[in-house]
């Protein structure tokens, strides 16, 4: 009756419980598992699906920029000196002509300045100006709106001998494509 007592013990509690206790721990494990990779999966989504906001933001602000490029690069495609002189005689045509007047415009062709450290194609402009303080700054104001691929290089001013005018020597570099 011992080994019948033995047998049914082995049998019917130690290796059922034992069983039970793999398929327990292998469910706890597998379970784990399935949590750490959902958690991963998660946050995979959510940095997907916020980028993806931010990617929508981007295109959308390029959209409403997609005019303020085409008129960029109308004013890149243009000639330098020509845009300059067509842009300051209508600037000299909205100011007083005794307080402002274009003496000198000079395009070198020799680069220099901050064009001769970069790649970028571009130009110089030399311009000279007889002009009041007022009237000049509101003449670079509106040149420097209308052409902003205009970048100031060097200004020089100093009295004028003649009248209560100053003399403005201005050089610019205009970047090009």
């Amino acid at each position: 009756m011992n080994l019948y007592r033995q047998a049914i013990a082995l049998f019917g509690f130690a290796l059922p419980i034992i069983l039970c206790l793999v398929v327990i721990g292998g469910a706890v494990m597998t379970k784990s598992k399935i949590q750490t990779s959902f958690e991963a999966k998660r946050s995979q989504f959510k940095g997907f699906r916020q980028n993806k906001l931010q990617a929508l933001a981007l295109e959308a602000e390029i959209n409403n920029k997609r005019e303020h490029f085409a008129q960029w690069e109308s004013l890149l495609a243009r000639e330098t000196a020509s845009s300059v002189t067509s842009t300051l005689r209508k600037i000299e045509d909205s100011l007083p002509s005794k307080e402002f007047q274009l003496t000198e415009q000079e395009t070198p062709t020799a680069r220099g300045g901050f064009a001769a450290a970069s790649a970028q194609q571009s130009a110089q402009v030399r311009l000279g100006f007889r002009a009041t303080y007022r009237s000049m700054q509101r003449a670079l104001l509106e040149l420097e709106t209308r052409m902003p691929q205009l970048q100031l290089q060097e200004l020089r001013m100093d009295p004028s001998s003649s009248s209560n005018s100053l003399n403005f020597r201005i050089t610019y570099t205009a970047w090009e494509q």
